[in-house]
C-alpha cells in the first residue's frame, strides 16, 4: 500500500485542479480523509481477522461499494461541507476509490477487493510500479521506507504536483 501520506495526494490534486469554487475547503479535507479511511481495516489484524478475509486488509473497505457508501454519508453532510449533495457524494466517492486504485499499483500484498461484495477476489493492475509500504514502523523507518517514499514521490506526488501547478497557472492566466 502507499503510505498514509500519499493517499490524500489524489483528492488534494483533484480539489486544487477543480478549484475552491467547485471543491470547498471542507469538502477537500473530507476527500483527503476519505482517501485514508480504507486503511482503517488494519484494525482487523488486532481483532484476529486474517489479511485474506473479506474484512481483512485490502478487503471490503477497498471496494467501490465502500467508496459509494462513504460518498452517501458525505451527501448527508453536504450542507456542512458547503456544497451540493451530488458534489459531496461524487468527490468523496472518487477520493475513497482512489485508495484501492493506488494499492492496485503497488508491488506487494494481496491486491484490492475492488468488486466486493460481488467478488472476494483481490486485484492488481497489470503493471505495479509503486513500492509497497512495510506494515511495521520498524521497517518503515529503515531503508525499505525510504525506497517507498522515493517511489511515491516519483509515481504519485510528482504527477499530482504537475496537475495542481498546471491548473493554478491556467486559472491565473484566465484571470488576466
Amino acid at each position: 500500500m502507499p503510505t498514509i501520506l500519499t493517499h490524500p495526494a489524489i483528492p488534494l490534486a483533484l480539489g486544487v485542479a477543480l478549484g475552491p469554487n467547485r471543491i470547498p475547503r471542507r469538502l477537500l479535507l473530507a476527500g483527503m480523509v476519505a482517501a485514508i479511511v480504507p486503511d482503517m481495516d488494519v484494525i482487523a489484524f488486532k481483532l484476529g481477522i486474517e489479511y485474506a478475509n473479506q474484512l481483512g486488509h485490502r478487503g471490503a473497505s477497498h471496494s467501490i461499494a465502500f467508496a459509494l457508501a462513504l460518498g452517501m454519508l458525505a451527501a448527508l453532510a453536504a450542507p456542512w461541507l458547503h456544497t451540493k449533495r451530488w458534489v459531496a457524494m461524487a468527490f468523496v466517492s472518487i477520493a475513497c476509490v482512489s485508495h484501492p486504485l493506488l494499492d492496485m499499483l503497488t508491488t506487494g500484498g494481496l491486491g484490492a477487493a475492488i468488486w466486493w461484495p460481488f467478488s472476494d477476489q483481490r486485484h492488481f493492475f497489470p503493471v505495479q510500479f509503486i513500492r509497497v509500504s512495510p506494515l511495521t514502523m520498524g521497517r518503515f523507518l529503515g531503508p525499505a521506507g525510504l525506497t517507498v517514499i522515493k517511489s511515491e514521490l516519483l509515481w504519485v506526488w510528482l504527477p499530482c504536483i504537475a496537475l495542481m501547478a498546471t491548473a493554478l497557472a491556467t486559472r491565473r492566466q484566465a484571470a488576466k
